[in-house]
């Protein structure tokens, strides 16, 4: 057992894992991202979306600005009802304020993934590089969770990704 622990100790000071905190939470500058979750897709759906909490812990505010991830095109976006139907619509920055936090989940601000390469699959987990104003840029797993899922440990009852209106996505 001991030689089990200095293995992984020796694998995690080694900077193998530079930014994970736990099994599922990353650390950039002042900020601590916590699960990284997705939607499993059904069929041959093109389209998922990414949520996670960021809790900022420094005096001064922070922004996410960019997204990038190989499964398919990213952008910040957020869900507004307009003439009685929920629309999405890009952002250029989702702000964390000084010893607060934002949090990107269904029905709200999230990462849309438009152009899937393959469906997401309950169990896997895709990278994703996350680039904040003044804390840089992280790459972190995101999780993928049962098409219900509505979070970490979360289940059934949220709104499927087709009863939104994705007519105003526009893939960079």
């Amino acid at each position: 057992m001991r030689v089990h622990s200095i293995i992984v100790a020796a694998f995690l000071f080694a900077g193998l894992t530079p930014f994970a905190v736990s099994a599922h939470e990353y650390k950039a500058g002042d900020l601590l991202i916590g699960h990284p979750w997705a939607r499993a897709t059904a069929g041959n759906a093109s389209n998922g979306a990414a949520y996670f909490t960021v809790t900022n812990s420094g005096k001064t505010g922070d922004r996410l600005v960019g997204v990038e991830t190989t499964v398919a095109s990213a952008q910040l976006h957020t869900n507004l009802m307009e003439d009685g139907v929920m629309k999405m619509r890009s952002l250029d920055g989702v702000d964390i304020p000084p010893g607060g936090n934002a949090t990107l989940s269904p029905g709200g601000q999230h990462i849309m993934l438009m152009g899937l390469k393959a469906p997401l699959k309950m169990g896997e987990k895709f990278p994703m590089v996350l680039t904040f104003a003044q804390a840089g840029r992280v790459t972190v797993d995101v999780l993928v969770e049962s098409v219900s899922s509505n979070g970490p440990g979360g289940d059934s009852s949220g709104t499927p990704m087709h009863e939104h209106d994705h007519s105003h996505h526009d893939a960079k």
